[in-house]
């Protein structure tokens, strides 16, 4: 059996008699657009992360681009994030006009390097947008000071991190604003496309409300700033809310993998993920490093065991970001960290069974290395 870094259905199977009724229930509803479902995802997903807004959108790149705008961020304005991240972060931040400004990240945890962000800012810097990356959370408390110090708003990028904590708080209720993905992987995932933007700052929601229906006033149809249609589907909305009920569950199971994967390679050299203190990890991927990463991968495949790289190409090196003038050794964990890591497999239905088998083909390989 071909084993991969992720798959959905035997969880399909597990849940597809609630999963086609949340279906059946929005055809049912007389309404496909913006309705009962939509609505109650996002009040039960702001309540979730103790927020007072939730805003649904179509995809995790625009609910930090329309986040980003909601916070006033345009042409000319400076976003500091990392580069060691999906190109969707840094594609959002483009989007608005605005330009990408790079710190590294650590070597053990791979997150923002918060030491450099004040480094990093300048007279145009805006807006901080820390990326909680694999599913665990940069260390906020020294972002929120220089936020303060400096007036700038903080868009945390949730994408990887549904249900993680630090001490205690729930990613996303740190900052102003906070952006989520529910790309079908994601811990929290539809059955297609979705994402969600959330706030406490009742000035902000509107403005994300308007900026997710052309710019316009859904009730009375006047359109301030145009913008564009960018709606959570009513169908992944109701999928969502059936999910969202089982996503501490989803974690604990995330949670139990990660913990299999120390016992069976944690005596290798094989460097394993490293969980902040305070830090709750949820495991969105699971990235290991190795410098022989590239041959372990191949080796892999002997074994019917096809992994990926999260990431295998900083955001920075790409031709589609040239125009921002970095150039080797800008970042120099990042871009080490980018020739070493990749990705076992890692969702909640995977079976012992199978992670047994990753775990026996990762040591064979590692004792021919």
């Amino acid at each position: 059996m071909t084993t991969r870094v992720w798959d959905y259905l035997t969880e399909y199977q597990a849940e597809r008699t609630d999963l086609l009724d949340a279906v059946e229930t929005v055809f049912n509803s007389g309404q496909l657009v913006l309705g009962a479902s939509v609505r109650g995802f996002e009040s039960e997903f702001a309540a979730y992360h103790g927020v007072s807004h939730c805003v649904g959108v179509d995809n995790g790149t625009n609910a930090i681009k329309l986040g980003l705008q909601a916070l006033g961020v345009g042409p000319g304005d400076e976003v500091i994030t990392v580069s060691n991240t999906a190109a969707p972060t840094v594609v959002a931040i483009d989007g608005t006009g605005a330009t990408p400004v790079f710190v590294d990240v650590r070597e053990d945890d791979f997150l923002m390097d918060t030491s450099q962000v004040e480094a990093a800012i300048t007279e145009r810097t805006k807006c901080l947008l820390p990326v909680h990356l694999y599913g665990q959370c940069v260390n906020m408390a020294p972002l929120k000071e220089l936020a303060a110090k400096h007036g700038l708003s903080i868009l945390e990028d949730c994408a990887q991190a549904h249900g993680a904590k630090q001490d205690g708080v729930i990613a996303g209720s740190t900052g102003d604003a906070a952006a989520f993905s529910f790309y079908p992987t994601k811990v929290l995932g539809a059955y297609g496309d979705g994402g969600a933007t959330i706030t406490s700052d009742e000035a902000v929601d509107h403005k994300l409300r308007r900026l997710r229906y052309y710019g316009m006033d859904t009730t009375y149809y006047t359109l301030e700033t145009p913008a564009h249609n960018s709606r959570l589907d009513e169908v992944q909305a109701e999928i969502l809310r059936r999910k969202l009920k089982r996503l501490d569950t989803y974690i604990a199971g995330r949670q139990a993998i990660a913990q299999r994967y120390v016992d069976g390679l944690g005596d290798t050299e094989l460097k394993l993920p490293q969980t902040v203190p305070g830090n709750s990890h949820v495991y969105y991927v699971y990235v290991v490093r190795h410098p022989q990463r590239d041959e372990i991968i191949e080796r892999l495949k002997a074994y019917d065991i096809h992994l990926n790289i999260s990431y295998p190409w900083p955001v920075h090196t790409m031709t589609g970001f040239a125009k921002l003038g970095y150039v080797e050794g800008s970042l120099p964990v990042t871009e080490r960290l980018a020739k070493e890591i990749f990705s076992l497999p890692m969702y909640p239905a995977l079976s012992p069974d199978l992670q047994d088998k990753v775990i026996h083909a990762v040591r064979e390989v590692l004792s021919t290395l």
